[in-house]
């Protein structure tokens, strides 16, 4: 079984950060993001250190981040490759992506 992952978000002005971190595991995963408007993001750049690559770090970070705007009713402009690339793997997030 996996170790669990704790996902934290923080916003400060126009700029957020989702930080991962994984129990027993040193390193961070993150996420960060800019606020366009109240109901849209842009997710702008995602990195994992390499000590937790693999462990899903990335893509809890991205389903934290979908969650956050289905149930606050944010839009998500998915500038950052990897968000893209894990949105066109789940077309089911279409109600909170723009691209």
């Amino acid at each position: 079984m996996s170790n669990p992952i704790t996902i934290a978000r923080s916003e400060e002005g126009s700029k957020g950060r989702y930080e991962a971190r994984v129990e027993g595991r040193n390193g961070v995963g993150e996420l960060t993001f800019s606020r366009m408007s109240p109901t849209k993001i842009i997710a702008d750049h995602t990195a994992v250190d390499d000590s937790l690559r693999g462990t899903g770090v990335g893509k809890a970070l991205v389903e934290r981040l979908i969650a956050d705007a289905r149930s606050e009713g944010f839009t998500i402009v998915p500038l950052c490759p990897f968000v893209r690339s894990q949105y066109q793997r789940h077309p089911e997030w279409s109600d909170v992506m723009e691209t």
